[in-house]
């Protein structure tokens, strides 16, 4: 099993290759992959172009760049919050905890005139906290004992957080135009500074995961027996709880609430391995940056020169796979665990 794994793994590395140096690639425009190699290889001719070079470095590198940032942290926050709730389906995006830092972010546009990356992770990150208090708080609650439960509740926080974030919206056009298309989810945008502010608490993040997922691991056969075993089930939640939130407002401040990456990419790991949870994060955060290159790369490709917000992409395929998982019982098997 774990040689399989490996191989995988390695195969998920040189497909994450590809995708980036087609996404390097892709866009708008006559700069295609000869370009772009050229470019990077240092080709006289190519380097002496000025638009290449702008093209490069402010719009492709940085796309690249976010997507890979995102992907991680959306995958991560996920496989966090189903291992401490015990709830297969959760996700920041489905539990509303996205709805939560957008709704955070929209007053700190409305009334303190944010503009800034550290701005925009602040806010961020303060309706994240409170989404995933609430999230981890009825997880213990209803998560366990009916998955679906937890999930309906996400949906009112997400109704809730987004009708109050419209409200205030609608009472300022300014910050509308600013928010209308960052709210679809969309990479566009994406600006290198604004990632590079990120990254720091992104790897805060990753480091508090990587500590946290033995305890994680033993705390899947129930509070009890994690206690019989020196592990401490709140202070372990709350570790959970900040590295969510981080990984969560990275994502939201760089390019809006994109969702279901981190169910996917959740998901899918834990078909490659349902009980070690050191192994899931790997492939879960694999998993979610190839899942939205992907989606980045054929939301440039489809509607050339437009492009569609990579959020909608992630819908369209995120949205029936839910609902094949729900039908074929998919989520059950975390719950086998007692």
């Amino acid at each position: 099993m774990l040689r399989h794994q490996t191989q995988l793994f390695w195969l998920g590395v040189v497909l994450l290759f590809m995708l980036i140096c087609l996404s390097l690639a892709t866009g708008a425009g006559v700069y295609g992959g000869r370009e772009v190699a050229g470019f990077l290889l240092g080709d006289p001719a190519f380097m002496a172009d000025e638009k290449l070079a702008m093209i490069i470095h402010t719009l492709r590198l940085p796309r690249t760049l976010c997507a890979l940032v995102v992907g991680v942290c959306l995958a991560l926050a996920a496989s966090m919050l189903q291992s401490a709730t015990r709830n297969p389906l959760a996700e920041p995006g489905l539990l509303g905890v996205n709805a939560g830092a957008v709704f955070a972010l929209v007053i700190g546009l409305t009334y303190f005139g944010v503009e800034s990356a550290y701005g925009y992770l602040l806010w961020s990150g303060m309706g994240a906290l409170l989404g995933n208090l609430i999230v981890l708080g009825l997880g213990l609650m209803v998560g366990r004992s009916n998955p679906l439960k937890l999930i309906l509740v996400g949906v009112a926080l997400s109704a809730t957080f987004g009708g109050l974030s419209n409200f205030l919206l609608l009472s300022n056009k300014v910050v509308l135009e600013q928010f209308r298309f960052w709210n679809l989810g969309s990479l566009a945008a994406s600006d290198l500074d604004a990632v590079l502010t990120v990254i720091p608490f992104a790897l805060a993040g990753l480091l508090l995961t990587l500590a946290l997922c033995r305890q994680l691991t033993l705390m899947q056969m129930g509070d009890n027996q994690a206690q019989a075993l020196g592990i401490r089930p709140t202070r372990v939640r709350i570790g959970v709880l900040l590295a969510a939130t981080l990984f969560t407002a990275c994502a939201i401040a760089i390019a809006g609430p994109i969702g279901f990456v981190g169910f996917l990419a959740a998901y899918c790991a834990r078909l490659v391995e349902p009980v070690r949870l050191a192994i899931q994060v790997r492939f879960s955060a694999l998993f979610g940056v190839l899942f939205l290159l992907g989606a980045d790369i054929l939301a440039r490709w489809l509607i050339q020169p437009f492009e569609l917000p990579n959020g909608v992409i992630l819908a369209l395929i995120g949205a029936p796979v839910l609902i094949l998982v729900v039908r074929g019982g998919g989520f059950r098997s975390l719950l086998a665990v007692k």
